[in-house]
């Protein structure tokens, strides 16, 4: 069966997590006609989502925040505070601010995705102007991921646990009983909204990835050694991110359809953020498909391949590090000046800023942690 022909719509989007749905929202917002296909699009999105404050596109109602940090806590040999508020989400307001308007909206799984046709499993065809497949990256066991556990907990049961700023964005102190020479991981303690609080264990990079059992047991055991009780009627969140499963596309010259989020490869490589880029790109992608402009030039202009090719070198450093000297990397990092910190995390198109960045954590780190890092970014 075939929907229409030759074009049904101006934009089909593949796909409706975040990514899919704040696009296929802009694009009928930009007056274009937008089909969307996604197995499951009435799924209820259960992960929790945050980004800094500063990351929330103008488009986007202030309802979908639930929490705000002034200052969240660092904590690696000393105590920092990152001057930077933070913004933890409704999970369920967002995915309902992230409207479906004027879209036509197809129940169905694509098994052929192209620049300007979809077939799903049952035959139907969709053809379109711009197809952009806005699907998420599955976690591959031999590219470097993140992984997290973590508990929801009644606020005041979190409380021994929390910083004096109220959340801590990385927690590194060694109470979790994660055996010697095994990868590290930190808590990150956040509010969710007044009353509950997520106690997340952290992987931030490793190849192979830890598991969730594993780093469950790291939680409870550093949720005991500060007095906080978890219980087992807790709700649980696990987190597996893939952080290099996706070529720039800028390079790859893949000639199917536009990737846009995580699969198009908008994770940051040292972290694994992507909502922040991926909703501050959704309106321009959006403009620029209306225009009729090139949208991978829009997504990867040169400036931003030189920043991701620099996070990816980031990456490998990371994964290289050992424990004692990740804590001694992120020591260094939350010195470094506000603004120093912001292009690293944040800046997509000032790659001079990021190398900047990056140049002062390399003269400030120790003399071993450097020569490691050399060692991982050199060839």
């Amino acid at each position: 069966m075939t929907l229409t022909s030759p074009a049904d719509v101006d934009v089909a989007v593949v796909g409706l997590g975040p990514a899919g749905r704040s696009l296929a929202g802009r694009c009928a917002a930009a007056g274009l006609t937008v089909t969307a296909v996604d197995l499951r699009p009435g799924r209820v999105w259960t992960p929790t989502y945050a980004l800094w404050a500063d990351e929330l596109p103008w488009w986007l109602d202030d309802s979908v925040v639930a929490a705000r940090v002034q200052a969240p806590q660092v904590w690696a040999r000393t105590e920092h505070a990152v001057p930077r508020p933070y913004a933890v989400l409704d999970t369920a307001e967002l995915q309902r601010s992230l409207a479906l308007d004027g879209v036509r909206v197809i129940a169905g799984r694509a098994t052929v995705v192209d620049r300007t046709r979809i077939t799903l499993a049952d035959g139907a065809v969709v053809r379109a102007r711009h197809v952009v497949d806005a699907r998420g990256l599955p976690p591959a066991p031999a590219v470097a991921q993140q992984t997290a556990y973590g508990v929801v907990v009644p606020r005041e049961r979190a409380l021994p646990a929390l910083g004096p700023g109220g959340a801590w964005f990385m927690d590194w102190r060694p109470d979790n009983g994660a055996p010697a020479g095994e990868p590290p991981s930190f808590l990150y303690a956040i509010p969710l909204d007044a009353d509950r609080v997520l106690l997340e264990e952290t992987c931030l990079a490793a190849r192979p990835a830890l598991g969730p059992d594993q780093l469950r047991e790291r939680l409870h055991a550093r949720a005991a050694s500060r007095g906080v009780e978890l219980r087992p009627g807790d709700a649980t969140e696990t987190v597996r991110i893939a952080l290099q499963g996706s070529g720039i596309p800028r390079l790859t010259r893949r000639r199917g359809a536009v990737r846009f989020g995580a699969g198009g490869a908008l994770v940051h490589p040292c972290t694994g953020y992507s909502l922040g880029a991926t909703l501050g790109l959704a309106d321009p992608l959006a403009r620029a498909l209306a225009e009729s402009r090139d949208p991978t030039a829009l997504l990867w202009p040169r400036r931003a391949v030189a920043v991701e090719v620099l996070r990816r070198r980031g990456l490998a450093a990371l994964v290289a590090l050992g424990p004692e000297p990740t804590v001694e990397f992120f020591e260094s990092f939350f010195t470094l000046p506000a603004p120093r910190q912001r292009a690293f995390l944040s800046l997509r198109d000032r790659p001079t800023a990021v190398a900047a960045a990056m140049w002062a954590l390399f003269r400030a780190v120790p003399g071993p942690v450097r020569r490691s890092l050399a060692g991982a970014v050199l060839p």
